[in-house]
Formats: C-alpha cells, sequence, structure tokens
C-alpha cells in the first residue's frame, strides 16, 4: 500500500491554523514562542536546535489576527526564505549574558520595546501576549511596559496535543525511518561491542535518514539494564546479554520516533529469567494498549492498572504523549506524586511505556509502543516486532 506523501506547505498551514485557535480561545494579542521546539510547530523552521535549546537567541511572534514575525539568529534570516508561514523575518536581539554581558539589561529593555510594539500594533487593544520561557529580566522589562504575560508553554502543548492530517502523515515517515534505524542498531548487536559504540549506530543511522538529534543516550546492557534510567557507557557487551534502548530520537521532519526494545546478544536463547521478565513488561505493555483509547482519562488508566507491583523496579510513567518532543499529556501510576487527570482524544499521539526489573535480579525489560488514539481505539504506529517468541 503506497504511504500518501507529504505536503510541507499544508502541514505548516494547518499546524499555525490549529495554533491560533488555540490563542483566540485564550483572548491573548498573539503568543512569543523561545522554545525551538514550539517555533518549529509555528513556522517549520530550524536553526542549531540543541543549542538553541539552552541559548535562547530566536524566537516568533504569532499574532493571534496578524503577521508571524520571526526574530532570527544575527546572520541567519536566508533560513525562512520559503516558508509560506512567515510574514517578516528581523534580526533577533539577545540579552544572554554569553551574548550581552553587562549590556544584558539594556538588551533586554531594546527587545521588550520591540516586542510590545508589535503586540501594540496587532492586538487590537488587547495587550496580553502568551510567552512559553522567559527569565525575569525579559518578564520585567515586558511588564514595566505594561504588557501583560501569560502561560504560553501550556498553549502551545494544548496546540500540539491533537495531531493535524498532515502531521500524521509526517509521523508516519517518522516512524518508517526510525525503525530502519533500530533494526539497523539491532543488525550490529554482537558480543564484544561497547553501549556506546552500539548507541552511535542508531545516531548514524538517524542522521543519515534525515533525522535531526537524540534527546538521551538511554542504552544499556547486562547488569546495567536494572534499575532502568542508566545511559550508555563504555562497558562490553557480553554473549548472552540483554541490551535495552529507549530511541527518544528526533527524527524526519522533526517529528520524534520514541520506541524501546530488549534484545538478547548472541546466537543462544533466551534464560528463563529473562523470559519471565520480559513476559511480565511485555503483559504490562498490552495492558496499557489496552486501556488507552478516546474518552479514557489518565486516571482511570491509573487506577486501572494500580500501584507499581512489590519487588520491581518500573518505569517513571505509563503513557505520555508525543509529537515534536515528548509532549503533554502524561498518565502515572496509582499514587505516584505528581499526578493529574486529563481526557485523552481520538488525533492524540502517545507512547505506552513499560520497564520490569525485578529487586535483586540481574537484569530488567523495557518495552515501549508509539500509538495513535482513533476515534474507535488505538493504532500502534510501529511495526518493529517484539520478541514474541520469549512467551
Amino acid at each position: 500500500m503506497t504511504r500518501p506523501l507529504l505536503d510541507l506547505a499544508t502541514l505548516r498551514q494547518e499546524r499555525l491554523e490549529r495554533l491560533r485557535v488555540i490563542l483566540k480561545q485564550a483572548d491573548v494579542a498573539g503568543a512569543l514562542f523561545l522554545d525551538p521546539i514550539n517555533i518549529r510547530y509555528a513556522t517549520d523552521t530550524t536553526n542549531m536546535q540543541v543549542w538553541c535549546l539552552h541559548n535562547p537567541t530566536r524566537y516568533v511572534f504569532v499574532a493571534t489576527e496578524g503577521p508571524v514575525i520571526l526574530f532570527e539568529f544575527a546572520t541567519c534570516e536566508h533560513l525562512a526564505v520559503g516558508i509560506e508561514t512567515i510574514d517578516e523575518v528581523r534580526p533577533a536581539t539577545s540579552w544572554t549574558y554569553m551574548m550581552a554581558g553587562s549590556e544584558a539589561g539594556a538588551r533586554a529593555a531594546e527587545w521588550a520595546a520591540e516586542v510590545a510594539d508589535i503586540v501594540n500594533r496587532s492586538g487590537g487593544g488587547n495587550r496580553r501576549l502568551a510567552v512559553d520561557r522567559l527569565d525575569v529580566m525579559g518578564f520585567s522589562a515586558l511588564q514595566r511596559l505594561g504588557i501583560e504575560v501569560a502561560e504560553g508553554q501550556e498553549l502551545a502543548e494544548q496546540a500540539r496535543a491533537l495531531k493535524t492530517p498532515q502531521e500524521l502523515v509526517a509521523i508516519r515517515d517518522c516512524m518508517v525511518a526510525g525503525e530502519t534505524s533500530l533494526q539497523t542498531m539491532h543488525n550490529a548487536l554482537h558480543p564484544g561491542l561497547s553501549e556506546r559504540e552500539l548507541w552511535s549506530v542508531l545516531h548514524q543511522s538517524n542522521i543519515a535518514l534525515g533525522g535531526e538529534w537524540i534527546e538521551t543516550r538511554l542504552l544499556a546492557s547486562g547488569p546495567r539494564t536494572n534499575p532502568w534510567y542508566q545511559e550508555c557507557s563504555d562497558r562490553i557487551i557480553e554473549d548472552g546479554d540483554l541490551v535495552a534502548i529507549d530511541t527518544d530520537m528526533v527524527g524526519r521532519h522533526g517529528y520524534c520516533c520514541d520506541i524501546s526494545r530488549t534484545w538478547r546478544t548472541g546466537d543462544g536463547q533466551a534464560s528463563d529469567a529473562q523470559r519471565r521478565t520480559y513476559a511480565a513488561a511485555h503483559a504490562h505493555l498490552s495492558r496499557l494498549i489496552e486501556l488507552v483509547g478516546p474518552g479514557v482519562t489518565l486516571g482511570e488508566i491509573a487506577e486501572a492498572v494500580g500501584e507499581p507491583p512489590a519487588g520491581h523496579e518500573v518505569y517513571s510513567c505509563l503513557v505520555h504523549g508525543i509529537g515534536l518532543c515528548d509532549e503533554y499529556p502524561v498518565a502515572f501510576w496509582k499514587g505516584q506524586s505528581g499526578r493529574y487527570d486529563e481526557v485523552l482524544r481520538a488525533g492524540m499521539t502517545v507512547c505506552v511505556e513499560s520497564y520490569l526489573g525485578p529487586e535483586n535480579a540481574a537484569e530488567g525489560v523495557k518495552l515501549e509502543q508509539q500509538v495513535l488514539i482513533t476515534d474507535s481505539g488505538v493504532e500502534v504506529l510501529n511495526k518493529l516486532p517484539l520478541e514474541d517468541a520469549w512467551l
């Protein structure tokens, strides 16, 4: 079956229109985004994405009704040529200490004056501005000019939570590339390879297939698989070891392919202990996929699953949203701190997470599937098989 081709112009327009619906509902004049993920969603522009995650030196103003103005890093204005959703490109003003030093206060005031002028011109008297990420200096500079700063990350996450038709085309394409990279890694797995060497295969393949970066290095082997959350090391993978990987990869079109697999190294058979742990993790994963669906609340999922099983290390959540990166919403275990309740809706893409590591056991198993919530249930987006023969 032929997959539909991605129409980038339509993708950009769909996302911008959805974002503006959310901004209008929030009664703001517009939004100012400094987070590269939100800039990408609103405009489909990129520039030194990882560097800009910790250096807020480019930003975009999206008027609820009016222009989209991209403020680009110095001398990089040409990068936005041909992007239909952008009405104007200006050089950005940065007041980060690295860029401004002792002039940071003056730069922040200069920045705020330009932003306030745009709000005044496009807001029709509305001086409420949604902002996703702003330090004290920038926040204070806007307040001094009478701009009411509203929470912007919440609005961005609400917009991003429901995927548009062209987003789903991009996500499916991303999943195919991501699975190809993961399979390439699996094919490269053999005793004598270090964890870092194996992880580098995933990274290289992701880049070669049009991906962008990987957010973590969650790969562990043998005794380092239990407990979870150990990033790859110089440990040499041995024959018979379990190897667990969580991709966390920002792939093609900027979308995240976030799936987890656990494999056995070498040609031998899995041990009884490995099979038992895998079967338990697999059953937990399958149960979560059964529970996820349109109209289901995060609280209902937690209640149905219950508290973490005694005597096991478990994953930090049950379900989380996924799109350009890990996103809202997140379902936590029953009794876990930080829980909140929301309703899952058709059009959301989420990851269902499973990790089980028996206490005092040598190894643990990490599994994860990425799914689309549909009107009637869920569709598993990734097709790379699990180790069903172990069950």
